[in-house]
């Protein structure tokens, strides 16, 4: 199976993941004893190989294109978080719902929305320039996105405790790409390394999901009413996504294959970055977990009906079908 079928079949590949972790976990809870101590090191893994697809260090690069980088950094990062800060005024008063959706949205994807701008014929050198100043910033403004927009009841239950080791477990593995990313650079021959971990962030974030559903599976079952309260504002996120991103596109003067990696930038959101957050919520929050879960799962079917519609929405002069 080629990298792209790969990609192109992901959505079903995580669903039957998560199938398969909630009834063993459901089953038993011994699953969950054994799944437990394999999520953390599985997930830092994870982190690892999809941050070794950025190229951390290249972060000047996207200094060379000021309306792309401009249009993508105000959508990123002020308007968007502006969209999720109305949308979670409409939602119950509930910390961990609030909580799970502002982690989840607040802040770019780093990794798949590459691939979806491939197969939808954008421009991935700009993608690729731009990523690692999505990942910079994020991991600066989410703190502050928090403390804005988080009720105080909220943020008085994200302490110190709580934070240290889930950004360990993000810091590490950005460390040690960068490392080796550097290590990379040093000699052309060995860039195949590279291409090697290029194809392990699908099966691992399966295996992530996997667990996840195995250590949670109570929590999920039981908190089965909270999806038609967040999976509207996922879909009414992904509509805003695409308005803004045509907004920005026709105040930049942005061409149809930069509009179209825009769109996809704006749309998808960087679960992977604040999961392990989420999982290191003390006790009651649990279902945030499961809000960030559930927004992957309507991202990617989101993202299958983008392939659809974004070509449609940002026309090409060039001849470009998607998906090939």
């Amino acid at each position: 199976m080629g990298r792209l079928t790969l990609e192109r079949r992901q959505v079903w590949i995580y669903a039957g993941s998560i199938a398969a972790g909630l009834a063993l976990g459901s089953a038993t809870s011994g699953f969950g004893q054994i799944a437990e101590p394999l999520l953390w090191p599985v997930l830092a893994l994870l982190l690892y190989a999809t941050t070794l697809q950025v190229p951390l260090l290249h972060l000047l690069s996207a200094t060379r294109d000021i309306r792309f980088t401009g249009a993508a950094l105000l959508g990123n990062f002020v308007l968007s978080p502006l969209v999720v800060w109305a949308m979670v005024s409409f939602l119950p008063d509930d910390p961990a719902i609030r909580l799970g959706v502002l982690l989840v949205l607040l802040v770019p994807c780093t990794d798949w929305f590459i691939s979806f701008t491939q197969i939808a014929g954008g421009d991935v050198p700009r993608a690729v320039a731009v990523t690692p100043v999505n990942l910079a910033l994020q991991l600066l403004l989410l703190p502050l996105y928090l403390l804005v927009m988080a009720r105080a009841e909220v943020s008085g239950l994200v302490s110190f405790d709580v934070v240290a080791p889930a950004m360990l477990v993000v810091a590490m593995p950005l460390i040690a790409a960068a490392l080796t990313e550097r290590w990379i650079d040093a000699r052309p021959a060995r860039h195949e390394v590279r291409d090697r971990w290029a194809w392990a962030p699908i099966p691992l974030l399966a295996s992530v999901v996997f667990l996840i559903a195995i250590t949670q599976a109570e929590t999920v079952l039981s908190a089965l009413d909270v999806l038609p309260v967040v999976v509207p504002v996922f879909v009414a996120f992904l509509v805003a996504a695409v308005l803004t991103a045509k907004l920005l596109a026709i105040t930049f003067s942005l061409p149809g294959e930069q509009g179209r990696t825009l769109a996809f930038g704006l749309g998808t959101r960087n679960s992977f970055v604040v999961l392990p957050l989420a999982l290191a919520l003390p006790q009651g929050l649990e279902v945030a977990a499961v809000v960030i879960v559930a927004q992957s799962l309507v991202e990617l079917l989101g993202m299958i009906f983008f392939l659809w519609l974004i070509p449609l929405v940002f026309r090409t002069d060039s001849r470009v079908t998607p998906g090939k």
